[in-house]
């Protein structure tokens, strides 16, 4: 298994791990809709080049750190594009899409950048975590961001001990999730 940047073939084997990282996605469409719309396919669509996968023998994502490195063209492309991708009636699933970036608004004076990493269940603890972030944290400090952040649900203790592990510190408690960050 090896990391490699991403190319425009990994879209759709992106978007399954995304869906599928804690074990089969059983959400409906519209579920499935908000969430790749809400974590993923800016970041594939707009920032490719920030974007990293772990594949297998046969060249076939089974894991990815995806990643803005400034997060006001986030905002602004986010809200702009991305947010009108939910249909005027889904005012609740817009609004839980614009909350979801407020822990990395509120911190992105020290930390420009934020990511997103997910690994098929049948291929994490394999070390591909720590390879992905690598590549990453490599990649933004040759561009020169100054910090990278990520949120993950409070009750994630698998992810909270690797990212504590790797050297994110917390940033802070929310309510529903937690933010950790790492100078680079």
């Amino acid at each position: 298994m090896t990391v490699r940047p991403y190319l425009p073939k990994d879209k759709d084997d992106v978007r399954y791990i995304c869906l599928n990282s804690d074990g089969e996605c059983d959400l409906s469409k519209r579920g499935r809709h908000f969430i790749l719309t809400t974590y993923c396919d800016y970041f594939i669509e707009k920032e490719s080049e920030n974007c990293f996968v772990a594949v297998d023998e046969n060249d076939k994502a089974i894991g990815y750190i995806i990643c803005t490195e400034n997060f006001d063209k986030f905002k602004k492309s986010f809200t702009g594009e991305y947010i009108q991708r939910f249909r005027k009636y889904e005012f609740l699933r817009r609004k839980h899409a614009l909350k979801s970036f407020v822990p990395q608004e509120n911190n992105s004076k020290d930390y420009p950048a934020h990511l997103h990493i997910d690994i098929l269940p049948e291929y994490q603890r394999m070390g591909l975590g720590h390879k992905l972030t690598d590549t990453l944290c490599t990649h933004l400090r040759n561009k020169g961001v100054k910090g990278v952040m990520l949120t993950t649900w409070v009750g994630n203790k698998a992810a909270r001990g690797f990212y504590e592990k790797y050297g994110f510190k917390l940033i802070k408690d929310y309510k529903n999730c937690v933010a950790y960050g790492i100078n680079l």
